[in-house]
C-alpha cells in the first residue's frame, strides 16, 4: 500500500506542514505523559484544569477542520456558532472520561491533518473567517495551529518551557502579539528588547526610546511574557503588565 502524501506541491507550504505536525506530535506528547488523575490538576490558565486544556485544543482541531472545508467546498463552516457555544463546547469536554477526552484529541489532530494532506493546492489561498473575525487565507490555519499546540503544551504544566518551542514559532508569535497590541490600541508603549535576536530589532511602541519602561529578555523570555504567562525569566520588566493580546 502506498502511502498518501500532501497534495500540495509549494515547498513552503510543505515546510509549515511539517512544522505543525512537529508541534502536535510534541502537544500529543506532553499529553500522553500525564495519567488519567493528573488531567483532573490544575493547568497554568487561571480556572481551567489540564482537562480544560485538552478539551480546548481537541475542540480547536475540529474548528480548524471546518475551516478547511470551507476552503475546499467553498461552502461557508464557521469555527464555532458562537462564542458561548465554544464555551459550552470545552466545558463539556472537560467532564469527558478520561478515556474519551484522549480520543477527542487524538482523532480531532488526525481529522484535521488529513483535510490538509487532501488540499490542493488551489484551495490554500481561498478566504475564510476566523473566530474573531479576521478574513484570512486557509494557509493561516496552519499557523493558528501552530501557536495553539506549542502555547497550550506549555499550559499543560507538566515539564513543556517555552525554551522547548522553535525559534521561528517564537518569532512570529512575540510579532503577532505587539502587532495586535498596535492594531487594538492597546499597546502600552513598553521599548521591548529580545536579547540574542538582533534580527527582531527593538519591538513595541517604545521602541527607540530611551525614556520608555523597557522589557528585556531571551526570545523564550521575552514570548512567555508577551503571551500572558509571566515574566520571572526575564533580565528586565517583570514587574510590567502586558495586555491581553487574543
Amino acid at each position: 500500500m502506498v502511502a498518501r502524501q500532501d497534495l500540495t506541491t509549494d515547498e513552503d507550504l510543505k515546510a509549515q506542514l511539517l512544522r505543525v505536525r512537529r508541534g502536535t506530535a510534541f502537544w500529543s506528547r506532553k499529553v500522553n505523559e500525564l495519567t488519567d488523575d493528573e488531567l483532573d490538576g490544575p493547568s497554568l490558565l487561571p480556572g481551567w484544569s489540564r482537562r480544560h486544556v485538552i478539551a480546548h485544543v481537541g475542540y480547536n482541531a475540529r474548528a480548524l477542520t471546518r475551516l478547511v472545508q470551507w476552503a475546499t467546498t467553498g461552502v461557508e463552516t464557521p469555527m464555532y456558532s458562537s462564542p458561548q457555544a465554544r464555551n459550552q463546547e470545552i466545558a463539556y469536554g472537560a467532564t469527558l472520561p478520561a478515556r474519551a477526552l484522549r480520543h477527542l484529541n487524538d482523532h480531532a489532530s488526525v481529522s484535521l491533518n488529513v483535510e490538509w494532506r487532501d488540499t490542493p493546492d488551489e484551495a490554500w489561498g481561498h478566504e475564510v473567517r476566523t473566530a474573531q473575525g479576521r478574513t484570512v487565507p486557509l494557509t493561516e490555519t496552519l499557523w493558528m495551529r501552530s501557536r495553539e499546540v506549542w502555547i497550550h503544551a506549555v499550559d499543560l504544566d507538566n515539564g513543556a518551557r517555552f525554551s522547548d518551542v522553535p525559534r521561528e514559532v517564537l518569532s512570529r508569535l512575540l510579532s503577532d502579539i505587539v502587532g495586535n497590541w498596535a492594531a487594538k490600541n492597546t499597546d502600552p508603549g513598553l521599548r521591548i528588547q529580545v536579547t540574542g535576536a538582533p534580527e527582531l530589532g527593538e519591538l513595541g511602541a517604545g521602541a527607540g526610546q530611551d525614556s520608555a519602561r523597557t522589557v528585556r529578555g531571551d526570545l523564550p523570555a521575552v514570548a512567555q511574557w508577551a503571551s500572558g504567562r509571566g515574566g520571572h525569566r526575564l533580565e528586565a520588566g517583570a514587574d510590567l503588565e502586558n495586555p491581553r493580546w487574543i
